[in-house]
């Protein structure tokens, strides 16, 4: 019944959108599932008569087939293009593919930066201007404790609590959560405050704030990302770098050495686990890459 609409998608393919021999193999290829699955079904309509549901049934199956949210994506967008083929052919009067949504495939991660990398960025600072000293304890922080930029332009004086290890910090949702810091961090806040933020001129609202700038008032996100981003430049690192590296490096150093997944959960104030999990991951290619480069069975 679907043979001739294939034929003619293929023709479509081939000469219309110029495709590849393999492309146009690939999208025939989906067609040829969602035709296997309405025989198995006991589906006999031609696709005028095919609705949403129909479809939406039919990615159910494949996923419960086993099929990975990336191919499951791919076939989806198989299927659009056949059905605008068929819309655009006058074949059907409706896509039944408008409102068909394929799934959420996992981001994938930005750059990570090693441990010896962010040393480098963090000694690029001259530690010898009153924001250097500032930017020195702000990417100390950053690092130590995982913080998303929002949390560390708002982390307030009255959240440290350096003589335990623990800061107090504001996450999604205004939900609090206490979160260990390095000595380093602790080392060089104490410094910053004592000695640096004392000779500024604070603006009215802003005398809790910890990291203030030139004029007193709380620094911006993009302050952040420009400070970031120019110690990279002078650490030559190519990389593309942001606030949310650190928070991302934080989070794989501590996976990498084996901590317990829900308490690096915990510490980044995520809500749910499954956004931690996205660490494991990470964790098993440099675990295959770590494999590949010493093991000599793989040499």
């Amino acid at each position: 019944m679907w043979e001739p609409y294939k034929k003619g998608f293929k023709a479509y393919l081939q000469l219309e959108k110029s495709l590849s021999e393999n492309s146009v193999e690939a999208y025939l290829h989906d067609i040829e599932k969602l035709t296997a699955y309405f025989e198995q079904e006991g589906i006999a309509r031609p696709p005028k008569e095919i609705v949403l549901k129909d479809l939406e049934a039919f990615v159910r199956w494949i996923a419960e087939l086993g099929m990975l949210p990336g191919s499951q994506a791919r076939i989806i967008s198989g299927l659009k293009s056949f059905f605008k083929y068929c819309l655009m052919e006058q074949i059907t009067v409706a896509d039944p593919t408008a409102l068909l949504e394929s799934p959420k495939l996992k981001r994938s991660l930005p750059d990570i930066l090693s441990f010896e990398e962010i040393e480098q960025i963090i000694g690029q600072i001259d530690l010898s201007t009153p924001e250097g000293g500032r930017n020195k304890a702000m990417l100390e922080t950053l690092y130590s404790c995982g913080l998303r930029v929002t949390e560390l332009v708002n982390l307030r004086i009255s959240s440290l609590h350096l003589d335990v290890g623990f800061i107090r910090v504001v996450g999604k949702g205004d939900k609090e959560r206490l979160v260990p810091i390095g000595s380093d961090a602790v080392k060089y806040i104490t410094i910053y405050k004592n000695d640096t933020r004392i000779h500024v001129n604070v603006q009215p609202g802003n005398e809790d704030v910890l990291f203030l700038n030139r004029r007193g008032a709380k620094l911006s996100r993009v302050m952040v990302f420009l400070v970031i981003k120019e110690m990279t430049r002078k650490a030559g690192i190519k990389k593309t770098i942001s606030p949310h590296t650190f928070r991302h490096s934080f989070a794989t150093h501590l996976v990498e050495g084996g901590a317990d997944l829900r308490a690096v959960q915990e510490m980044l104030g995520h809500e749910s686990i499954t956004t931690t999990e996205i660490y494991t991951h990470l964790d098993r290619k440099y675990l295959r890459d770590t494999l590949y480069k010493f093991h000599p069975a793989f040499k």
